[in-house]
């Protein structure tokens, strides 16, 4: 197996400790889209407690990546997302995950 299919196991893993159905191609989809960071201790990691990740979060992927607006329902989804992946070392393509299941935007991530 490659690094990449053995990081989608793991995050398949943190996924399923959270009573959530995983959709391994899309799982694998955005986690390969989280290019480079997923590799890297720290940026392979979300700190929500820290309001510039989250904003970097928002803008970067929320809005660059799945297209959406700079809203309250953003926000609400975010926060929504972090209340659900409550673990303390929070994987960058689980919550991007979680965020695209979120959003309904699986589409993004298609062949």
């Amino acid at each position: 197996m490659s690094k990449l299919d053995d990081l989608v196991v793991k995050f398949a893993k943190d996924l399923e400790s959270l009573d959530q159905k995983v959709d391994a191609k899309l799982l694998r989809a955005v986690a390969k889209s989280c290019g480079p960071s997923i590799y890297r201790s720290d940026a392979s990691l979300v700190a929500m407690s820290d309001p510039k990740e989250v904003a970097r979060v928002k803008k970067n992927f929320c809005i660059g990546r799945l297209g959406l607006k700079d809203t309250q329902k953003t926000d609400e989804g975010i926060a929504a997302v972090k209340k659900l992946y409550k673990k303390n070392r929070k994987l960058r393509a689980v919550f991007y995950y979680l965020l695209v299941k979120h959003f309904r935007k699986g589409s993004l991530y298609k062949d």
